[in-house]
Protein backbone atom coordinates (compact mmCIF):
# COMPACT_ATOMS: atom_id res chain seq x y z
CA UNK A 1 0.00 0.00 0.00
CA UNK A 2 1.32 3.59 -0.62
CA UNK A 3 2.47 5.23 2.70
CA UNK A 4 0.93 7.76 1.71
CA UNK A 5 -3.13 6.30 1.01
CA UNK A 6 -5.09 6.24 4.03
CA UNK A 7 -5.90 2.80 6.10
CA UNK A 8 -8.36 1.48 5.47
CA UNK A 9 -11.40 0.98 8.55
CA UNK A 10 -11.44 -2.91 10.24
CA UNK A 11 -14.21 -4.98 10.45
CA UNK A 12 -16.33 -5.03 13.56
CA UNK A 13 -16.00 -7.49 15.79
CA UNK A 14 -18.34 -10.54 16.84
CA UNK A 15 -20.32 -9.12 19.77
CA UNK A 16 -20.77 -5.79 17.59
CA UNK A 17 -21.77 -7.94 15.16
CA UNK A 18 -24.56 -9.51 16.71
CA UNK A 19 -25.54 -6.21 18.62
CA UNK A 20 -26.01 -5.01 15.12
CA UNK A 21 -28.01 -7.77 13.65
CA UNK A 22 -30.09 -7.71 16.75
CA UNK A 23 -30.97 -4.10 17.24
CA UNK A 24 -31.28 -3.71 13.58
CA UNK A 25 -34.32 -6.38 13.11
CA UNK A 26 -35.48 -5.26 16.38
CA UNK A 27 -35.64 -1.83 14.78
CA UNK A 28 -37.23 -3.27 11.63
CA UNK A 29 -40.26 -5.03 13.05
CA UNK A 30 -41.50 -2.04 14.04
CA UNK A 31 -40.57 0.33 11.19
CA UNK A 32 -41.04 -1.35 8.68
CA UNK A 33 -43.42 0.88 5.84
CA UNK A 34 -46.13 -0.79 4.50
CA UNK A 35 -45.39 -1.14 0.82
CA UNK A 36 -47.12 -3.33 -1.83
CA UNK A 37 -44.14 -4.97 -2.81
CA UNK A 38 -43.86 -6.30 0.87
CA UNK A 39 -47.02 -7.97 1.01
CA UNK A 40 -45.59 -11.54 0.62
CA UNK A 41 -42.04 -12.87 -1.14
CA UNK A 42 -42.91 -13.52 -4.38
CA UNK A 43 -39.48 -13.03 -6.34
CA UNK A 44 -41.30 -11.08 -9.71
CA UNK A 45 -42.45 -8.61 -7.38
CA UNK A 46 -39.20 -7.94 -5.44
CA UNK A 47 -37.63 -8.17 -9.10
CA UNK A 48 -40.51 -5.56 -10.87
CA UNK A 49 -40.08 -3.42 -7.26
CA UNK A 50 -36.37 -3.15 -6.99
CA UNK A 51 -35.73 -2.41 -11.03
CA UNK A 52 -38.35 0.11 -10.52
CA UNK A 53 -36.61 1.82 -7.47
CA UNK A 54 -33.65 2.51 -9.34
CA UNK A 55 -32.63 5.80 -9.45
CA UNK A 56 -36.66 6.27 -8.79
CA UNK A 57 -37.97 7.55 -5.30
CA UNK A 58 -40.59 5.47 -3.66
CA UNK A 59 -42.86 7.03 -3.80
CA UNK A 60 -43.00 7.43 -7.14
CA UNK A 61 -43.08 3.97 -7.65
CA UNK A 62 -45.52 2.47 -5.53
CA UNK A 63 -48.57 4.04 -7.87
CA UNK A 64 -46.40 2.46 -11.22
CA UNK A 65 -45.57 -0.77 -9.49
CA UNK A 66 -49.41 -1.51 -8.85
CA UNK A 67 -50.70 -0.32 -11.92
CA UNK A 68 -47.16 -3.01 -13.87
CA UNK A 69 -48.63 -5.62 -11.80
CA UNK A 70 -52.14 -5.39 -12.34
CA UNK A 71 -51.23 -5.27 -15.91
CA UNK A 72 -48.82 -8.44 -15.88
CA UNK A 73 -49.15 -10.05 -12.63
CA UNK A 74 -46.67 -13.18 -13.55
CA UNK A 75 -43.70 -13.46 -15.90
CA UNK A 76 -45.26 -15.30 -18.54
CA UNK A 77 -47.38 -12.25 -18.98
CA UNK A 78 -44.91 -9.47 -19.02
CA UNK A 79 -42.79 -12.28 -21.65
CA UNK A 80 -45.65 -12.13 -24.11
CA UNK A 81 -46.92 -8.43 -23.82
CA UNK A 82 -45.90 -6.07 -26.76
CA UNK A 83 -43.25 -4.02 -26.17
CA UNK A 84 -44.88 -1.06 -26.82
CA UNK A 85 -47.64 -1.64 -23.71
CA UNK A 86 -44.33 -2.26 -21.57
CA UNK A 87 -43.02 1.03 -22.41
CA UNK A 88 -46.27 3.05 -21.91
CA UNK A 89 -46.90 1.37 -18.66
CA UNK A 90 -43.59 2.82 -17.57
CA UNK A 91 -43.95 6.24 -19.34
CA UNK A 92 -42.64 9.06 -16.70
CA UNK A 93 -40.63 6.81 -14.95
CA UNK A 94 -37.75 7.55 -17.07
CA UNK A 95 -34.57 5.66 -18.12
CA UNK A 96 -36.46 3.27 -20.38
CA UNK A 97 -33.54 0.87 -20.72
CA UNK A 98 -35.00 -0.93 -17.54
CA UNK A 99 -38.36 -1.25 -18.36
CA UNK A 100 -36.54 -3.06 -21.82
CA UNK A 101 -34.28 -5.41 -20.10
CA UNK A 102 -37.50 -6.22 -17.86
CA UNK A 103 -39.26 -7.13 -20.46
CA UNK A 104 -36.33 -9.24 -22.37
CA UNK A 105 -35.38 -10.84 -18.74
CA UNK A 106 -39.05 -11.82 -18.65
CA UNK A 107 -38.64 -13.65 -22.06
CA UNK A 108 -35.41 -15.26 -21.02
CA UNK A 109 -36.96 -16.74 -17.91
CA UNK A 110 -39.97 -18.37 -19.60
CA UNK A 111 -37.38 -19.55 -22.94
CA UNK A 112 -34.76 -20.98 -20.35
CA UNK A 113 -36.61 -21.38 -16.37
CA UNK A 114 -40.03 -22.47 -18.11
CA UNK A 115 -41.30 -19.47 -16.94
CA UNK A 116 -40.33 -19.60 -12.76
CA UNK A 117 -38.23 -17.36 -11.69
CA UNK A 118 -34.62 -18.66 -11.05
CA UNK A 119 -33.59 -19.35 -7.10
CA UNK A 120 -29.80 -19.30 -8.13
CA UNK A 121 -27.90 -16.01 -7.76
CA UNK A 122 -25.67 -16.66 -10.97
CA UNK A 123 -28.91 -17.69 -13.11
CA UNK A 124 -30.53 -14.20 -11.25
CA UNK A 125 -27.35 -12.16 -12.33
CA UNK A 126 -27.30 -13.57 -15.67
CA UNK A 127 -30.68 -12.18 -16.64
CA UNK A 128 -30.58 -8.60 -18.51
CA UNK A 129 -30.55 -5.54 -16.93
CA UNK A 130 -29.78 -7.22 -13.40
CA UNK A 131 -26.22 -6.53 -11.38
CA UNK A 132 -24.82 -8.05 -8.19
CA UNK A 133 -26.92 -5.83 -5.86
CA UNK A 134 -30.06 -6.64 -7.54
CA UNK A 135 -29.06 -9.95 -7.83
CA UNK A 136 -28.31 -9.87 -4.28
CA UNK A 137 -31.81 -8.14 -3.32
CA UNK A 138 -34.18 -10.55 -5.19
CA UNK A 139 -32.35 -13.90 -3.96
CA UNK A 140 -32.02 -12.48 0.05
CA UNK A 141 -35.42 -10.68 0.49
CA UNK A 142 -37.18 -14.04 -1.76
CA UNK A 143 -35.31 -16.69 -0.34
CA UNK A 144 -33.60 -15.76 2.69
CA UNK A 145 -30.37 -16.38 1.05
CA UNK A 146 -26.60 -15.08 2.14
CA UNK A 147 -26.52 -12.85 -0.73
CA UNK A 148 -25.28 -8.89 0.39
CA UNK A 149 -26.59 -5.87 -0.73
CA UNK A 150 -25.26 -2.83 -1.59
CA UNK A 151 -27.00 0.55 -3.03
CA UNK A 152 -27.19 4.41 -2.44
CA UNK A 153 -29.05 3.97 0.72
CA UNK A 154 -26.65 0.90 2.08
CA UNK A 155 -23.96 2.90 0.92
CA UNK A 156 -24.50 5.89 2.95
CA UNK A 157 -25.27 3.72 6.27
CA UNK A 158 -21.91 1.37 5.61
CA UNK A 159 -19.71 3.99 5.24
CA UNK A 160 -20.75 5.79 8.17
CA UNK A 161 -20.51 2.72 10.06
CA UNK A 162 -17.48 2.34 9.14
CA UNK A 163 -16.37 6.55 9.44
CA UNK A 164 -14.97 5.26 5.64
CA UNK A 165 -13.92 9.03 4.63
CA UNK A 166 -12.69 8.50 1.28
CA UNK A 167 -15.41 7.88 -2.05
CA UNK A 168 -17.12 4.83 -1.74
CA UNK A 169 -18.19 5.15 -5.01
CA UNK A 170 -14.60 4.17 -6.17
CA UNK A 171 -12.93 0.73 -6.09
CA UNK A 172 -11.27 0.33 -2.94
CA UNK A 173 -14.56 1.94 -1.36
CA UNK A 174 -16.56 -0.59 -2.80
CA UNK A 175 -14.14 -3.51 -2.60
CA UNK A 176 -14.28 -2.41 1.50
CA UNK A 177 -18.38 -1.65 1.53
CA UNK A 178 -18.90 -4.85 -0.03
CA UNK A 179 -16.76 -7.04 1.84
CA UNK A 180 -18.52 -5.05 5.65
CA UNK A 181 -22.13 -5.94 3.59
CA UNK A 182 -21.27 -9.83 3.29
CA UNK A 183 -19.39 -9.47 6.75
CA UNK A 184 -22.86 -8.33 8.91
CA UNK A 185 -24.81 -10.97 7.14
CA UNK A 186 -26.61 -13.03 10.20
CA UNK A 187 -26.97 -16.93 9.88
CA UNK A 188 -31.16 -16.71 9.20
CA UNK A 189 -33.78 -13.88 8.73
CA UNK A 190 -31.37 -12.35 6.12
CA UNK A 191 -34.64 -11.73 4.23
CA UNK A 192 -35.92 -9.34 6.79
CA UNK A 193 -32.32 -7.91 7.27
CA UNK A 194 -31.38 -6.85 4.20
CA UNK A 195 -34.86 -4.81 4.10
CA UNK A 196 -33.69 -3.42 7.39
CA UNK A 197 -30.94 -1.84 6.19
CA UNK A 198 -32.17 -0.07 3.19
CA UNK A 199 -34.99 1.29 5.57
CA UNK A 200 -32.27 2.39 7.74
CA UNK A 201 -30.44 4.24 5.02
CA UNK A 202 -33.55 5.42 3.26
CA UNK A 203 -35.91 6.95 6.68
CA UNK A 204 -33.10 7.68 8.84
CA UNK A 205 -29.40 7.42 7.90
CA UNK A 206 -30.49 10.13 5.36
CA UNK A 207 -27.96 12.13 3.21
CA UNK A 208 -29.04 15.46 4.96
CA UNK A 209 -29.93 16.09 9.02
CA UNK A 210 -29.49 12.05 9.31
CA UNK A 211 -31.71 11.01 12.61
CA UNK A 212 -29.15 10.13 14.63
CA UNK A 213 -30.66 10.43 17.62
CA UNK A 214 -33.42 8.25 17.42
CA UNK A 215 -30.91 5.71 14.84
CA UNK A 216 -31.44 1.73 16.21
CA UNK A 217 -27.77 1.57 15.83
CA UNK A 218 -26.31 4.95 16.91
CA UNK A 219 -24.01 3.83 19.63
CA UNK A 220 -22.07 0.84 16.92
CA UNK A 221 -21.62 4.03 14.14
CA UNK A 222 -18.03 5.17 14.09
CA UNK A 223 -18.46 8.30 12.50
CA UNK A 224 -20.87 9.18 15.32
CA UNK A 225 -18.12 8.82 17.55
CA UNK A 226 -15.71 11.03 15.64
CA UNK A 227 -18.43 13.90 14.95
CA UNK A 228 -18.08 13.08 10.80
CA UNK A 229 -21.63 12.49 10.45
CA UNK A 230 -22.13 15.22 8.18
CA UNK A 231 -19.40 14.53 6.50
CA UNK A 232 -19.51 11.12 5.12
CA UNK A 233 -19.59 9.65 2.74
CA UNK A 234 -17.25 12.14 1.03
CA UNK A 235 -19.08 14.32 -2.00
CA UNK A 236 -19.49 12.95 -5.48
CA UNK A 237 -17.97 15.26 -7.51
CA UNK A 238 -20.05 17.59 -9.19
CA UNK A 239 -21.87 16.84 -12.73
CA UNK A 240 -19.73 18.97 -15.49
CA UNK A 241 -23.78 19.82 -17.90
CA UNK A 242 -23.99 20.59 -21.05
CA UNK A 243 -26.54 22.92 -22.49
CA UNK A 244 -27.80 21.93 -25.97
CA UNK A 245 -30.61 23.34 -28.32
CA UNK A 246 -33.34 21.15 -29.44
CA UNK A 247 -37.34 22.05 -31.34
CA UNK A 248 -39.77 19.55 -31.47
CA UNK A 249 -42.04 20.10 -34.66
CA UNK A 250 -45.65 19.53 -34.59
CA UNK A 251 -47.05 18.28 -38.05
CA UNK A 252 -50.70 18.31 -38.56
CA UNK A 253 -53.12 16.50 -40.74
CA UNK A 254 -56.79 17.64 -40.04
CA UNK A 255 -56.85 16.09 -36.59
CA UNK A 256 -53.97 14.08 -36.52
CA UNK A 257 -50.40 14.83 -35.71
CA UNK A 258 -46.99 13.22 -37.27
CA UNK A 259 -45.40 10.80 -34.94
CA UNK A 260 -41.93 9.40 -34.73
CA UNK A 261 -40.56 6.33 -32.61
CA UNK A 262 -36.98 6.67 -31.67
CA UNK A 263 -34.73 4.16 -33.07
CA UNK A 264 -33.25 1.68 -31.15
CA UNK A 265 -29.62 3.94 -30.63
CA UNK A 266 -31.43 7.19 -29.82
CA UNK A 267 -32.37 8.60 -26.56
CA UNK A 268 -36.15 6.77 -25.76
CA UNK A 269 -35.81 4.00 -28.14
CA UNK A 270 -38.81 2.27 -28.52
CA UNK A 271 -40.71 5.71 -27.12
CA UNK A 272 -42.80 7.64 -29.66
CA UNK A 273 -41.53 11.44 -29.78
CA UNK A 274 -42.25 14.54 -32.48
CA UNK A 275 -39.80 15.17 -34.95
CA UNK A 276 -37.02 16.62 -33.09
CA UNK A 277 -33.71 17.90 -34.02
CA UNK A 278 -30.77 19.83 -32.62
CA UNK A 279 -30.42 23.04 -33.59
CA UNK A 280 -26.85 25.03 -32.57
CA UNK A 281 -28.66 28.33 -32.41
CA UNK A 282 -32.03 30.13 -31.77
CA UNK A 283 -30.63 31.71 -35.50
CA UNK A 284 -30.78 28.54 -36.90
CA UNK A 285 -34.99 27.90 -36.40
CA UNK A 286 -35.40 30.61 -38.54
CA UNK A 287 -33.38 30.06 -41.78
CA UNK A 288 -34.47 26.95 -43.82
CA UNK A 289 -32.27 24.42 -42.44
CA UNK A 290 -34.75 22.97 -39.90
CA UNK A 291 -37.59 23.02 -42.97
CA UNK A 292 -34.62 20.84 -44.62
CA UNK A 293 -34.03 18.31 -42.37
CA UNK A 294 -37.71 18.10 -41.40
CA UNK A 295 -38.18 17.17 -45.26
CA UNK A 296 -35.13 14.67 -45.37
CA UNK A 297 -36.72 13.05 -42.36
CA UNK A 298 -40.24 12.61 -42.84
CA UNK A 299 -40.57 13.23 -46.63
CA UNK A 300 -42.78 16.73 -46.04
CA UNK A 301 -42.29 19.87 -46.68
CA UNK A 302 -43.40 22.29 -44.25
CA UNK A 303 -42.22 25.75 -42.93
CA UNK A 304 -41.74 26.18 -39.47
CA UNK A 305 -44.74 28.34 -38.11
CA UNK A 306 -45.32 29.34 -34.83
CA UNK A 307 -43.90 28.69 -31.52
CA UNK A 308 -46.15 26.80 -29.08
CA UNK A 309 -44.29 26.83 -26.13
CA UNK A 310 -40.78 25.82 -24.41
CA UNK A 311 -39.65 23.09 -22.20
CA UNK A 312 -36.68 23.12 -20.02
CA UNK A 313 -35.75 19.47 -18.97
CA UNK A 314 -32.66 17.46 -18.13
CA UNK A 315 -31.47 14.02 -19.76
CA UNK A 316 -27.76 12.52 -18.17
CA UNK A 317 -25.26 15.13 -18.84
CA UNK A 318 -27.81 17.62 -21.33
CA UNK A 319 -29.96 20.41 -19.75
CA UNK A 320 -32.45 20.98 -22.90
CA UNK A 321 -34.30 23.72 -23.72
CA UNK A 322 -36.86 22.13 -26.21
CA UNK A 323 -38.56 24.70 -28.33
CA UNK A 324 -41.79 23.17 -29.46
CA UNK A 325 -43.29 25.13 -33.19
CA UNK A 326 -46.02 23.97 -35.19
CA UNK A 327 -45.01 23.07 -38.71
CA UNK A 328 -47.14 25.31 -41.51
CA UNK A 329 -48.46 24.09 -45.32
CA UNK A 330 -47.55 20.29 -44.74
CA UNK A 331 -47.11 18.56 -47.78
CA UNK A 332 -45.97 15.26 -49.58
CA UNK A 333 -45.79 11.64 -48.42
CA UNK A 334 -44.40 10.22 -45.35
CA UNK A 335 -40.85 8.77 -46.01
CA UNK A 336 -40.74 4.89 -45.07
CA UNK A 337 -38.44 4.30 -41.92
CA UNK A 338 -38.62 0.43 -40.67
CA UNK A 339 -36.01 1.79 -37.79
CA UNK A 340 -37.43 4.73 -36.80
CA UNK A 341 -41.25 4.81 -37.98
CA UNK A 342 -43.83 7.64 -38.65
CA UNK A 343 -47.04 7.24 -38.14
CA UNK A 344 -50.33 9.80 -38.01
CA UNK A 345 -52.32 9.91 -34.40
CA UNK A 346 -55.46 11.08 -33.43
CA UNK A 347 -54.64 13.77 -31.46
CA UNK A 348 -57.67 12.66 -29.03
CA UNK A 349 -55.78 8.97 -29.31
CA UNK A 350 -52.07 10.33 -28.20
CA UNK A 351 -52.89 8.58 -24.80
CA UNK A 352 -52.40 4.79 -26.68
CA UNK A 353 -48.66 5.66 -27.44
CA UNK A 354 -45.77 5.50 -25.33
CA UNK A 355 -44.69 8.64 -25.65
CA UNK A 356 -41.16 10.78 -24.01
CA UNK A 357 -41.55 12.87 -21.28
CA UNK A 358 -41.48 15.75 -23.31
CA UNK A 359 -44.03 14.38 -25.78
CA UNK A 360 -46.58 13.60 -23.38
CA UNK A 361 -46.28 17.14 -22.19
CA UNK A 362 -47.13 18.50 -25.93
CA UNK A 363 -49.66 16.36 -26.37
CA UNK A 364 -50.93 17.36 -22.97
CA UNK A 365 -50.91 20.69 -24.53
CA UNK A 366 -52.72 19.76 -27.76
CA UNK A 367 -55.41 18.26 -25.72
CA UNK A 368 -56.63 21.32 -25.16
Amino acid sequence: MDALATPLPTLPNTAWLRKFQRQTLAWYAGAARDLPWRENRDPYRIWISEIMLQQTQVATVRAYFQRFVAAFPTVADLAAADEAEVLRLWEGLGYYRRARQLHAAAQQIVELHAGQFPRDFDAVLALPGIGRYTAGAICSIAYDAQAPILEANTIRLHARLLAYREDPTKTAGQRLLWQFAEHILPNENVSSFNQALMELGSEICTPRNPQCEVCPVATLCRARQEKGVAEIPAAKKKMQYEDRLEVAIVVRRKKEVLLRQCGPDERWAGLWDFPRFHVASEAELLSGELASQLQARTGLTAAIGSRLTTIKHGVTRYRITLHCHEAEGASGRLRKDDAAPLVWAAVAQLHDFALSTTGRKIARLLAK
